[in-house]
């Protein structure tokens, strides 16, 4: 199947609330907002049809229209981003699959978007899937804020945590990086539109509570995620310092 086949949808959540950045979908880089950056690159991706924002926030949704976007009002009390991403997606039933893009990663390589896509193409079967790339550093490995994935042999993840996962019981903490492969989790999903609407209305699970993922919720139901490695990454923009950096890169492009 090719892009001409199936209908895939982006659909960007952006939150104008945060708790660490607020108003950041509209924040300044470059003389354009945050969101018009994420969207610009989004629409790059070869295997993208559309590109849609949900958001909460009628300024957001003005800017979006503003650069001649695409947005939709969702609810303001969605408790997550894939639940907004549910939302708008309800309103697009001619949609196949649907690719979530967070709202805050404005230097998104377009190849990493269309990495995520392919498998969903290739197997049917396949109702989610995301992105893993491997852990350089051992720092990396042990902070809790960098998600980490085990897989197995066909690719599909095994379980998300915060801590270093697997435990090499006979490697020393400062070799485990050198002694085996670890990988973090990349927050971008894509779904068929028909298990995001599913997903949407499935009972948060304990191990998704305890680690504080929402993605566990999917493997807790015994859904497969399909895990692509891929050798790209992008920027998160969670704090000030990360914005300045972000502004930083793309002034000395």
């Amino acid at each position: 199947m090719t892009k001409k086949e199936l209908h895939i949808v982006a659909v960007i959540p952006a939150r104008y609330a945060s708790q660490r950045l607020p108003g950041k979908p509209l924040a300044e880089i470059d003389g354009r907002p945050m969101i018009r950056h994420v969207c610009e690159r989004v629409a790059r991706a070869g295997l993208v049809g559309r590109v849609l924002v949900a958001t909460d926030d009628e300024r957001i949704v003005a800017a979006v229209r503003g650069f001649g976007g695409e947005a939709v009002m969702t609810p303001a009390d969605l408790p997550t981003g894939t639940d907004r991403v549910a939302f708008a997606a309800r309103s697009i039933p001619e949609a196949d699959i649907i690719v979530n893009v967070q709202g805050d990663e404005p230097l998104i390589p377009a190849a990493m978007i269309d990495e995520a896509i392919r498998p969903l193409i290739a197997d049917p079967s396949i109702v989610c899937g995301t992105l893993v790339k491997k852990i350089a550093t051992d720092e990396e490995l042990q902070n809790p804020s960098v998600v980490k994935v085990v897989c197995n042999v066909q690719g599909d993840a095994l379980y998300f945590s915060r801590s270093p996962i697997p435990y090499a019981r006979d490697t020393r903490q400062q070799d485990r990086t050198a002694a085996h492969t670890y990988y973090r989790h990349i927050g971008l999903y894509v779904f068929r539109r028909t298990f995001l609407l599913h997903l949407a209305g499935l009972a948060p699970t304990p191990l998704e509570l305890a680690e504080k993922l929402e993605q566990v919720r999917i493997l807790e139901h015994g859904y497969r995620i399909r895990a692509t490695v891929t050798a790209h990454d992008s920027i998160a923009v969670d704090t000030p310092e990360d914005l300045e950096r972000v502004r930083q890169l793309v002034r000395n492009v």
